[in-house]
């Protein structure tokens, strides 16, 4: 069986409030948070940054402390940043794409969020991409609708991607697509042939979490957990913490005889070289 890569979201822009002490915000607290995670099986990190005021950040300086500080206190783990629309608007989103992370989130197409239009227009896109492409970044394609998986497969045909694609399809974001089964196995499909050799992966988003990562792990993919998905609508978490959610994917695993993969194997698997600076 292939080994199952775990990605742990850990903080996105989930407010620290009397309900979510478990939510990091400080890098220092992103390090320790990220570091119980690793020892509990994720091998990929999905990172945010915040301001001091802990609205989200595309400050540089704090996303090359936090990859600092996970280099050094998780040895092999993938650092991906994201480059999504919390942190920023036009290319402010990719301002920390020269510290040269081993990975970046990249939405190749816009669609509705719960209060917003979450807006990636294809000049945005394009840049986004040409930017990872010229530091040796592995995209990590975040599919909210089938049309993101065309718009990669036709983004890597001409060369704006590089092969092989790492598709991960993200689930139950009010007014966007829902955890919905046979439009999770389409998509399976949908990669398998248009992106043939790609790796993909899925996020649930709140109550929905759960249910993705056992479809995920149970259908030969990877998954995504983490404090930052496993959110009630009242924007409260549903998990005492990360590691706590990362040792749940592991149970997954284990009952669907999954192995979890390493961080040698993950990194095999998704063609990632270890960067040591």
């Amino acid at each position: 069986m292939k080994p199952c890569i775990i990605c742990v979201a850990i903080t996105g822009s989930l407010p620290r409030k009397a309900d979510n002490p478990a939510v990091p915000i400080t890098v220092a607290e992103q390090v320790e948070s990220t570091h119980e995670a690793f020892e509990a099986g994720a091998t990929i990190l999905h990172a945010h940054v915040r301001n001091d005021d802990e609205t989200p950040s595309s400050d540089p300086e704090k996303f090359g402390r936090l990859m600092e500080g996970v280099r050094k206190h998780c040895p092999g783990m993938i650092i991906q940043f994201s480059t999504g629309g919390r942190s920023g608007a036009g290319k402010t989103r990719g301002g920390m794409l020269p510290l040269r992370p081993d990975m970046a989130s990249l939405s190749v197409g816009s669609n509705n969020f719960p209060t917003r239009v979450y807006e990636n227009p294809p000049d945005l896109v394009d840049w986004l991409a040409s930017e990872m492409l010229a530091h040796d970044i592995k995209p990590e394609i975040e599919c909210f609708d089938l049309s993101h998986i065309h718009q990669a497969a036709a983004m890597q045909r001409d060369g704006r991607l590089k092969a092989p694609a790492y598709v991960q399809f993200v689930m139950g974001v009010k007014n966007a697509m829902p955890a919905d089964r046979d439009v999770f196995d389409y998509y399976i499909r949908t990669v398998e042939r248009l992106l043939p050799g790609s790796e993909w992966c899925a996020a649930g988003i709140g109550p929905h979490q759960l249910t993705i990562n056992e479809w995920s792990v149970a259908a030969g993919g990877h998954a995504r957990t983490g404090l930052e998905d496993n959110v009630r609508l009242d924007r409260t978490a549903l998990a005492p913490s990360n590691a706590a959610l990362v040792r749940r994917v592991v149970e997954i695993c284990n009952r669907n005889q999954r192995p979890v993969a390493s961080t040698a194997q993950a990194r095999s698997l998704l063609g990632l070289q270890e960067r040591k600076s």
